[in-house]
């Protein structure tokens, strides 16, 4: 078992679900509320609630299979942005920020997944 709150990958992806509730979610309009905002949401909050769970776990296959899920809910909230951008919620500028901090948190848990298999 690890501390999750010691792992740097879960405090990016942290750090990406406070933003993504700060930035992204208060521009969204509010015919959206139960369905893009709901999605973007609960895929952002998956991103370290699933590296926190599989942390918990006693075996490293295990927790690469949070990992695993982690992975997928990143790339979820990468094409809701991506979509609620081509929907004008939002400008290029926040959409390249959010972007951004995807991808950083994508290549920590890709990385952090290999390292683990090893």
């Amino acid at each position: 078992m690890r501390d999750y709150t010691k792992l740097e990958v879960w405090e990016k992806a942290h750090l990406m679900v406070l933003h993504v509730y700060q930035h992204i979610l208060p521009n969204l309009p509010s015919h959206e509320k139960y369905d893009l905002y709901s999605q973007i949401k609960r895929a952002a909050y998956s991103v370290p609630l699933n590296i926190a769970e599989g942390a918990g776990r006693y075996t490293d296959k295990d927790f690469a299979h949070f990992l695993d899920n982690s992975l997928g809910s990143v790339h979820e909230l990468e094409y809701a942005c991506l979509l609620a951008k081509e929907l004008n919620y939002f400008n290029e500028d926040i959409y390249i920020e959010i972007y951004q901090k995807i991808s950083e948190v994508k290549a920590m848990i890709i990385g952090f997944i290999k390292a683990i298999r090893k």
